[in-house]
């Protein structure tokens, strides 16, 4: 299994990493499209080779083909909704949220499965990116579908996981000396 395979390629000073990997893989609350959804758009938003690989095998496993897509969708219009509304927001003129983005969100809007999985995905992008912005804004709309605190709360874990499990094995094979 893929996520078995991250696991075991992180080293020792990373057992909590690893074990952090395993509970929020099998543990989870959310429903099956909910968590590999949210693990694979977080996968992706690391950038990292060898986690997406590794992910998106078994991502594909238990997503259908529309639900793997928009988790694709989502992290990549997170990528540019996070760099656009987080310098928005820090450049700390207010009056740059009063003008219109003119960025093409359609996705956003019609995402080919549940919207409030698709805001999840979102969410979790954001939480990796740090875009406090879009954090508050899709929090509000899971809120406001029903989503708990604890569902939400897991995806911000998930965040965490994956992007520290990027981390740490793209740390090590940077590490790692040279194949001769």
């Amino acid at each position: 299994m893929s996520i078995d395979a991250l696991k075991n390629a992180l080293p020792g000073y990373a057992k909590d990493i690893k074990l952090n990997l395993g509970s929020v893989t099998s543990t989870s609350q959310l429903t099956e499209q909910q968590l590999w959804g949210t693990v694979l758009a977080c996968a992706l938003a690391t950038r990292s080779r060898r986690v997406i690989a590794e992910v998106a095998e078994e991502a594909a496993d238990n997503l259908s083909a529309e639900a793997f897509e928009a988790a694709k969708g989502a992290a990549s219009i997170m990528a540019m909704n996070n760099v656009y509304y987080r310098a928005t927001h820090l450049i700390g003129d207010e009056a740059y949220a009063t003008l219109p983005a003119k960025l093409r969100m359609t996705i956003i809007g019609r995402p080919g499965v549940d919207k409030t999985d698709f805001e999840l995905w979102c969410l979790a992008v954001s939480a990796i990116n740090g875009c406090g912005r879009c954090l508050e804004s899709h929090e509000k709309v899971l809120r406001e579908s029903g989503l708990s605190r604890e569902l939400i709360q897991e995806a911000l874990r998930i965040a965490a996981v994956v992007n520290a499990t990027a981390a740490t094995l793209d740390a090590e094979e940077a590490l790692a000396p040279a194949a001769v």
